[in-house]
């Protein structure tokens, strides 16, 4: 199978990226062809071929979407901060590249599987205690807004028969390593990473506040898990909320206490950011799994686990 991975360069693209050339993928991969905003990072690997575009510019999703592939993963996106910040930078690389490649697609192989990775920025507003694959989206930001039409868009190429389409709206994810990024909820990260690594962390939101989130590995299972479901299993409306678990970042606090002792714990400060605060309390943070966990989507269940994934895989040791 050919397969395509977008936004290839950043964290979870580049994670999807090793999952599906690795012995775990649950299909075989011929050729993979990775994008990014520069060129993806390279892979000793000859079923590789390397791609750097701008997904801004009309004619990159010609570049990508050729007559012998077989699925698309598309991942690029400018996240929320950013998003808000350009609005119309935000809107060409989250909604207008979503288009152009859908109809490339359309025109040259109808029939892609095209996996598109969404977010709970979507919803917002006055939602119902626990939200649904169902409950109407309503975002509060441009970065959602964004997501939220592109979804629109890939559920009626699909029922049109243009594409195989199936959307994930991926929680929070924690713990990510690098730098903190302009995304809304950085700092899901950050208040576990930085003090981890010696470093005092700015949590700009009340410990109150609960998020919903996944673990990465968990997270890139799911993306890859997308691509064999049975097409008849999704119904009409092909949009699914990956599981996740709904706790508070005082809670997150305690867990990263639990594991890492009172003097990593005690290197995060809350500083109230009002932009950050009033744009995260508009995500919803519990969520109906059921849906997901019929389709063979799996779910974290302790978040001191998250801390302890990234020890173990991405914690760079002291010099």
């Amino acid at each position: 199978m050919k397969v395509v991975v977008t936004g290839a360069r950043g964290f979870l693209g580049a994670r999807v990226a090793d999952f599906l050339l690795g012995p775990n993928c649950p299909f075989p991969v011929t050729e993979l062809v990775l994008t990014g905003s520069g060129l993806p990072a390279k892979r000793d690997d000859p079923r590789v071929r390397l791609v750097a575009v701008d997904l801004s510019v009309p004619e990159a999703a010609e570049k990508l979407i050729t007559e012998d592939t077989d699925v698309i993963f598309h991942m690029a996106a400018v996240v929320s901060g950013h998003a808000e910040a350009e609005f119309e930078y935000g809107m060409k690389v989250n909604f207008e590249s979503t288009r152009a490649l859908l109809e490339a697609a359309r025109q040259r192989v109808p029939k892609i599987k095209f996996v598109y990775t969404s977010a709970v920025a979507v919803f917002g507003g006055n939602l119902p205690p626990i939200v649904d694959d169902l409950t109407a989206v309503m975002p509060q930001n441009s970065y959602g807004t964004a997501k939220a039409m592109s979804e629109l868009l890939v559920n009626d190429y699909s029922r049109r028969g243009f594409v195989d389409g199936r959307i994930l709206r991926v929680p929070t994810i924690s713990v990510r390593p690098g730098a903190p990024n302009r995304a809304m909820t950085s700092f899901a990260s950050g208040i576990i990473r930085e003090p981890l690594n010696g470093v005092p962390a700015i949590c700009p939101v009340p410990p109150e506040q609960e998020l919903w989130l996944s673990s990465p590995s968990t997270v890139v299972k799911n993306i890859v898990h997308a691509a064999v479901l049975p097409t008849g299993l999704l119904g009409p409306w092909r949009c699914v909320t990956l599981p996740g678990i709904c706790i508070s970042v005082g809670e997150m606090v305690d867990a990263l206490r639990a594991v890492a002792g009172d003097k990593v714990a005690d290197l995060v400060r809350f500083k109230k950011d009002e932009t950050i605060s009033r744009v995260v309390a508009t995500f919803p943070s519990k969520f109906d799994k059921e849906r997901a966990l019929q389709l063979g989507f799996t779910v974290d269940t302790n978040f001191g686990d998250f801390i302890e994934e990234y020890i173990r895989h991405d914690l760079q040791p002291r010099k």
